[in-house]
């Protein structure tokens, strides 16, 4: 079993964290570098900032917190919403982004992701898919935009599939039917992916306790878990989940 990857996600909305219910009812978390400090503190592995409303409100990605953030921290960035070109990648590794995360913009124009793993490298080259239940489509999930307000009617392995062959170097996957209920992440469509695919799994959606993230790496074979409420609320440390990870015998990474 490759080592596993703890990932905090800090959804940011006017460069302040918030969290909310299925993508919706956001309320007020804290200061994003605070909070980016404070998980560095706790060996997270990588940390993401997802810039919520950029796509909805059709501007680009937040600059200024990602400078910000990347000048008071060392933690690997995932940074994500808003990114519609080369350039708006370009300026968002520059301003300390380790990697870029797009969905949105490779839905709606698929050759952006060529584009990007061409300029930029596979290994910094994220592609998020967000993905609701639809029992219409050949597996049961749709492909869902725009902070997963909009729906594509596009299935979402089918999707996937494609995402990896033109040059993703990992898919960040999320059950919009499983964000924000800690009821545990989608294990089933998880293990689907990563039965489908050979590039790396970030399982997004649902996480509500330490046991949800040994069965989502066992049973779902992800590579890397993220979750937001869960951490953001002290109800699971970082330090403890890792403890109680290896204590399954799930390897785990530590920063040097």
């Amino acid at each position: 079993m490759n080592t596993k990857r703890i990932i905090p996600c800090l959804d940011v909305k006017n460069g302040r964290t918030v969290k909310g219910i299925h993508f919706a009812d956001v309320t007020d978390v804290g200061d994003v570098v605070e909070m980016a400090q404070a998980y560095e503190a706790q060996d997270a592995d990588e940390l993401t900032l997802l810039d919520i409303s950029a796509t909805v409100e059709n501007r680009s990605t937040f600059v200024d917190v990602i400078k910000r953030v990347s000048s008071a921290v060392k933690l690997p960035l995932i940074v994500g919403g808003g990114i519609r070109s080369v350039e708006d990648a370009k300026n968002v590794l520059d301003a300390g982004a380790a990697k870029i995360s797009v969905n949105s913009a490779a839905v709606s124009n698929p050759a952006l992701i060529d584009a990007l793993a061409t300029a930029f490298g596979s290994e910094k080259l994220i592609v998020a898919i967000d993905v609701a239940t639809n029992a219409a489509l050949p597996f049961g999930w749709e492909v869902r935009t725009s902070g997963g307000t909009a729906s594509t009617g596009k299935e979402a392995l089918s999707w996937a599939l494609e995402v990896q062959s033109r040059g993703a170097g990992e898919i960040l996957l999320t059950s919009m039917d499983h964000d924000g209920t800690k009821k545990g992440f989608a294990v089933e469509l998880l293990r689907s992916f990563t039965s489908a695919l050979s590039i790396p799994i970030i399982a997004s959606g649902g996480a509500g306790s330490m046991e949800d993230f040994a069965q989502v790496f066992v049973r779902g074979r992800v590579d890397a878990a993220l979750a937001a409420s869960l951490f953001h609320y002290g109800e699971v440390t970082i330090p403890q989940l890792k403890i109680f990870l290896a204590e399954r015998g799930i390897p785990i990474r530590h920063r040097v």
